[in-house]
């Protein structure tokens, strides 16, 4: 009876551990996607430095999106949504430091993009989004979806386990948001 309870015991404790690592949180009680990466340094192709460098400023156009929306509509969301994004460029900046890539964010201004491309989205997606709510949900969404496109395609580019690792959470991170987003409309 006694060996039954301890191994139920060890067999509880390791439960509770494993899950305890999985949802790993930062000190907000957030999810960090920096936790992926790991400390091998591996070869990195141009496409792969190329994917970093752009799904960098591919969080920063949704952050700074976001952001802005938040100043027209008072809704949790973008406040919640903008904190999640910025740990997505947290997690690819980690990335960047780490493969020795020069950040393409040299101003972290928000509508502050290097990339003219990026700009120009910027400032449509932010005034389709103040015509109204219902715009503004939109505007989510379509950056979502675009965000989700993004990383499968990159995940499809990489086989480095680190950044798919990243890539794979950052992805997870906007279906939640685009499901956030579809609520409301």
């Amino acid at each position: 009876m006694k060996k039954y309870f301890v191994i139920g015991l060890v067999f509880f404790v390791s439960i509770t551990l494993a899950a305890q690592h999985h949802g790993n949180k930062n000190k907000n009680g957030k999810g960090n996607c920096i936790q992926s990466i790991d400390s091998i340094k591996y070869d990195l192709s141009s496409q792969e430095k190329e994917g970093l460098i752009y799904m960098r400023l591919e969080e920063k156009l949704a952050r700074d999106v976001y952001l802005t929306l938040g100043k027209t509509y008072k809704q949790k969301m973008f406040v919640n949504i903008p904190e999640s994004e910025q740990r997505h460029m947290d997690a690819v900046k980690a990335l960047l430091d780490k493969y020795e890539i020069a950040d393409p964010v040299i101003d972290n201004e928000i509508g502050s993009f290097t990339n003219a491309d990026f700009k120009k989205l910027y400032d449509d997606l932010v005034a389709k989004g103040q015509t109204s709510f219902k715009d503004a949900m939109l505007v989510g969404k379509e950056i979502e979806e675009l965000d989700i496109k993004d990383l499968d395609e990159r995940i499809e580019q990489t086989d480095n386990p680190d950044i798919k690792a990243v890539y794979e959470n950052l992805k997870r991170g906007s279906e939640n948001h685009l499901r956030a987003f579809t609520k409301h409309l």
